[in-house]
């Protein structure tokens, strides 16, 4: 029996809402420090999968659009996909238990905010695919984040990132202020760039599924960063 299905079988006695080291079979130390071998990369998995899901079933019965946002935001670990799936399928049965996740999963990486930030950016765009964020889901994003111990900056960031609806979009993930001078902009990109960039993080030992999200946000960060540069006349950096 693989480690998914010792997971899977554990989620559906236990229920869902469960701690990942109950899911995992080690104690609730071991799975706050992530001491227990493989814990952090198995946790995040557990812990992402669990959030989406319930972030998707908040708003009332889980869409396929929903569904196919989860799929795009979160890289499946090769040949894990039927374990995900089943994972996710336990999960989305209710909303309940989100917290016990989120707690988790800030433990895993409590010196990684950007890796949290890249996960909440992940749950607005689960929110966002059924067309709009209701009340029931602006407070499940709101209480997570907080559990995440994420700031407002953070938070308007991630959601600028996954909807692009506010103004001077490039600026919030930039974390800039519109009227910021050219040099400001350089800065800032830079400041970004290093606290998001794939070494960093895979140095620190984070798993593949956070170094993805990683890798993402580059993404975002770079293409921001170009925008501004195009609007401003600024040559290449």
């Amino acid at each position: 029996m693989s480690i998914w299905d010792i997971i899977a079988d554990k989620a559906a006695q236990l229920g869902i809402g469960g701690s990942i080291g109950a899911l995992l079979g080690v104690g609730p130390a071991q799975a706050d420090d992530g001491t227990h071998p493989g814990l952090r990369q198995i946790g995040f998995t557990i812990g992402v999968i669990a959030l989406g899901a319930k972030m998707a079933r908040v708003d009332g019965e889980v869409s396929d659009v929903e569904v196919a946002a989860f799929r795009a935001f979160f890289q499946v670990p090769p040949g894990e996909e039927r374990n995900v799936e089943r994972f996710f399928d336990l999960a989305k049965r209710d909303a309940s238990g989100f917290e016990t996740y989120a707690h988790q999963v800030a433990n895993l990486f409590p010196d990684a905010p950007e890796i949290l930030e890249g996960v909440i950016e992940g749950l607005f765009s689960i929110a966002n695919a059924d067309g709009s964020i209701d009340a029931a889901e602006a407070d499940y994003l709101a209480k997570v984040a907080r559990i995440f111990g994420l700031d407002g900056a953070r938070f308007e960031r991630a959601k600028a990132s996954a909807s692009g609806v506010v103004e001077c979009e490039p600026c919030v993930i930039l974390g800039i202020d519109p009227i910021a001078t050219d040099e400001q902009i350089r800065e800032a990109w830079l400041r970004q760039v290093r606290a998001n960039h794939p070494d960093r993080l895979m140095a620190q030992g984070l798993p593949q599924e956070a170094i993805a999200i990683a890798n993402r946000k580059l993404a975002l960060i770079n293409d921001a960063y170009d925008r501004l540069r195009r609007q401003r006349g600024l040559v290449a950096a």
